[in-house]
């Protein structure tokens, strides 16, 4: 992000968060490094916005034009972006039972997604399918806690993709829910699910101090919080774990105007975000950091996808 960019981000931000080290020296430093992530979850099919008349309370919101709008609008101004989804890409409109997925992957695909992770509705049409449509996609589809060792999915999932924007290094693994009783076991095969935790860790040590990332983010599909403590969670797992700097959840549908930031167990900060359902939002996040430390400063900013509509942004092949 540019200087004046960062300054007017600063000034009207929903928060910001200086996690270690000043704040004036981070803000003021001619060599920061800056990534903007963005990101949405729980898709679920949602291609148009909800209808104008009859859409309830969600009337006239969310669409794929809009969203590649922003999205575009977003990389004019700033030099380094990632785009990410945490799962729930397909079910929730007749755009998936006519195509099967094959739409939303293609819209993903000119909108320029940079990695997602597998929701629990991403087997709606069983493993095969999903196969399928990641062979054709040209994002990473990401878990580190399902086993697919005896999964055709094994060729076309990988734990973990490192991504280089400008001078930072940024690795994204994804972590996905229990599949028994959510999902029918015909449809996920012999996919064993691992413990959520120990695997986001280990993947998160991995990335942090051998591959060197200066920025780690787990996509999650495990849920923002739940009443029953036991359950697993975005916010349990940031508190049982240790290397993660961001968490950007699914599966809950919790709609969070700014970014929420909890203790990890060696009580550094981690942050988590979730943007609701069906598009309707986009999640923004503005990262900060100084080069050689581990200084952070977060901005947060998620935005309703209701304004202006540029259709010639998304070519349907």
């Amino acid at each position: 992000m540019k200087r004046r960019e960062f300054v007017r981000a600063f000034g009207y931000s929903s928060m910001m968060y200086p996690l270690v080290g000043s704040l004036p020296s981070m803000f003021v430093g001619p060599d920061m490094l800056n990534i903007t992530i963005l990101h949405t979850n729980d898709v679920h099919s949602r291609i148009e916005p909800f209808p104008a008349d009859g859409g309830g309370r969600n009337a006239g919101k969310g669409g794929a034009a809009r969203r590649a709008t922003l999205i575009k609008d977003i990389r004019e101004d700033v030099d380094n972006v990632l785009l990410l989804d945490a799962g729930d890409i397909f079910q929730g409109t007749p755009y998936f039972n006519f195509f099967g997925g094959e739409l939303e992957f293609k819209l993903m695909d000119e909108m320029g997604y940079d990695a997602a992770t597998i929701g629990n509705h991403d087997f709606d049409a069983g493993f095969e399918v999903l196969k399928e449509r990641c062979e054709g996609a040209s994002f990473d589809m990401l878990n580190c806690n399902y086993n697919l060792q005896d999964s055709p999915l094994q060729k076309v999932v990988e734990p973990y993709k490192i991504f280089k924007k400008g001078d930072l290094k940024i690795g994204v693994f994804g972590v996905g829910i229990g599949l028994s009783g959510l999902v029918p076991e015909k449809l996920y095969g012999d996919i064993e699910v691992l413990n959520p935790y120990e695997s986001a860790e280990r993947t998160a040590t991995l990335l942090k101090e051998d591959k060197k990332c200066d920025l780690v983010i787990c996509l999650s599909h495990l849920g923002y919080q739940y009443e029953l403590p036991s359950y697993p969670s975005d916010v349990l797992m940031a508190a049982s774990t240790r290397n993660i700097d961001i968490i950007i959840g699914g599966h809950t549908h919790t709609f969070l105007k700014e970014a929420k930031q909890f203790r990890n167990k060696d009580g550094e900060w981690v942050i988590i975000n979730q943007v609701g359902w069906a598009g309707i939002m986009l999640g923004r996040i503005d990262v900060t950091i100084e080069p050689g430390k581990k200084s952070k400063c977060y901005t947060c900013k998620n935005e309703y996808l209701q304004n202006s509509v540029d259709n010639s942004i998304i070519k349907y092949k």
